[in-house]
């Protein structure tokens, strides 16, 4: 468990920050393990993005959420086990605050008692296309990224108990603040993948799932789960929670109503993903394609709009693969460069070093030795990340605590209690795989006891992907492909 007590939040206007954008960005993409930043978003419009606030701007637009039983199984609630309906904002708030209008509405087929609905991957720049200027609400460039905007974000609304199946993302590391309400933060690092049994089915662009209920963990069918570390946080409004690249992640609304805005920020490692991603694709679209449709395995998740052919995914193979090693390339041109420069400063450097010896360099000159040393840049980079009360470590849970015991918490803010301790993703839009208004078969009813394919003895075409697009074997596949194409 992790955290530190609430700080005051910056006063309306109030421009100081505890970091500058440039220091920002540098913990940002140096800081391998979560962290949460406090005060750096005090004087964002987008602080005052409650639901009600949204609802009044969107008016009476519609939007698609996803909804799911606030029961749990061992099984995660995948996309493709919830049923999705269209709603506005008001229609949603009517309906998490139980009011009778809700009876011949589009949430008039589930109980909030029994349900929780998630407007989530809602990319802001689509539902407010009509709207441009309120993407300044948001101001990544307080955190070293000038120019990125609402329009390189996206927006998260849900009920209480509204949750993300536990995953990775294949691209960048994300950045999240949270505007209304709170959330639960469950993660995991890379280095516990092998204990999440990841899994491609449901197959969703970037994102490689766990096989475990974080929350209510199958301990029978996964055991190796027992051996992951969880980091626990509770995100409350004001605060920005950085996730690495590839820390795994589940994500559950504590409060009534949450709102929350991320952006997933591009690294250069993203070039070798997009040609894993490209890989796996191949793959999982050739193989399940395959399959008799009667079978009727929903494997593609909702945020995809549908599998694309051979051909396609190919064509896409090769642009990662064009798009990757041109990145190397450039990469080792500007290595080159900058080594001969530093190769021509030490030379200079020991030449002024000798006329010192000698007794022949004037004094002034010396300073300009130790003013391009390299040494400076060395410590500057090395330079101790500022954990404090403006940045928070994530930090992993006390030895003696289950993870089953650590995800089956109450509520209370695990921040105070603990005080003193694709561009980002692609997702597309279109037509929803599982999406239901039938109120006698919702999408997600499925075998409550499990996996409905638990029972079956013989090996499934799941079975054989699960090993066949496993990362550690697509990470090896990718490797292998892009030295045959640099040869």
């Amino acid at each position: 468990m992790a955290g530190a007590q609430s700080r005051r939040p910056l006063a309306p206007g109030e421009d100081v920050k505890p970091f500058t954008p440039e220091k920002t960005k540098e913990i940002v993409m140096s800081l391998q393990q979560p962290a949460v930043f406090y005060n750096m978003v005090g004087d964002w419009p987008a602080l005052r993005w409650n639901a009600e606030y949204l609802s009044a701007v969107l008016g009476g637009k519609r939007i698609q959420f996803r909804l799911g039983l606030r029961t749990m199984d061992l099984v995660p609630q995948f996309e493709t086990r919830c049923s999705y309906v269209k709603a506005t904002l008001e229609e949603f708030l009517a309906w998490s605050c139980g009011q009778p209008s809700c009876l011949s509405g589009p949430f008039s087929c589930y109980e909030h008692s029994r349900y929780w609905a998630y407007a989530d991957y809602k990319y802001i720049a689509k539902i407010f296309e009509d709207k441009p200027e309120i993407f300044q609400d948001i101001r990544w460039s307080d955190f070293g990224f000038p120019g990125r905007s609402g329009k390189e974000s996206t927006l998260w609304i849900g009920s209480e108990g509204a949750n993300t199946p536990c995953h990775l993302d294949s691209y960048g590391c994300n950045l999240v603040v949270q505007v209304q309400g709170r959330k639960r933060w469950y993660l995991f690092p890379p280095g516990d993948t092998s204990f999440l049994y990841p899994t491609r089915i449901p197959y969703e662009e970037s994102s490689v799932f766990s096989k475990v209920n974080v929350p209510n963990p199958d301990l029978k069918r996964f055991p190796e789960f027992k051996n992951a570390t969880a980091h626990v946080v509770t995100l409350s409004p004001g605060q920005v929670l950085l996730v690495p690249r590839h820390w795994w992640h589940y994500v559950e609304s504590i409060d009534p109503i949450t709102v929350s805005i991320n952006s997933w920020i591009e690294l250069d490692a993203d070039h070798e993903a997009r040609v894993e991603e490209a890989i796996t694709r191949v793959l999982v679209c050739a193989i399940k394609s395959a399959e008799n449709p009667s079978d009727g395995d929903p494997w593609l998740n909702p945020t995809e709009v549908e599998a694309t052919s051979h051909e396609i995914n190919l064509q896409y193979l090769n642009k990662a693969v064009s798009a990757c090693l041109e990145c190397r390339e450039a990469s080792v041109s500007e290595q080159a460069c900058s080594s001969s420069a530093g190769a021509e400063q030490r030379t200079r450097a020991s030449r002024k070093r000798k006329k010192r010896e000698a007794g022949c360099e004037p004094e002034g000159c010396r300073v300009l030795t130790h003013t391009f040393g390299f040494s400076t840049l060395e410590a500057e980079k090395l330079q101790k990340i500022p954990f404090g009360p403006h940045l928070v470590q994530v930090l992993p849970q006390p030895e003696g605590t289950s993870s089953m015991g650590a995800l089956a918490s109450d509520s209370k803010d695990l921040l105070h209690e603990n005080e003193g301790g694709h561009s980002g993703k692609s997702h597309c839009t279109g037509k929803h795989l599982g999406t239901s208004n039938d109120c006698e078969t919702p999408a997600h009813q499925v075998d409550s006891e499990g996996d409905p394919d638990a029972s079956q003895t013989a090996l499934s075409t799941n079975d054989l992907l699960d090993c066949l697009v496993n990362p550690r074997v697509i990470n090896l596949v990718a490797r292998l492909l892009l030295e045959r194409t640099r040869v």
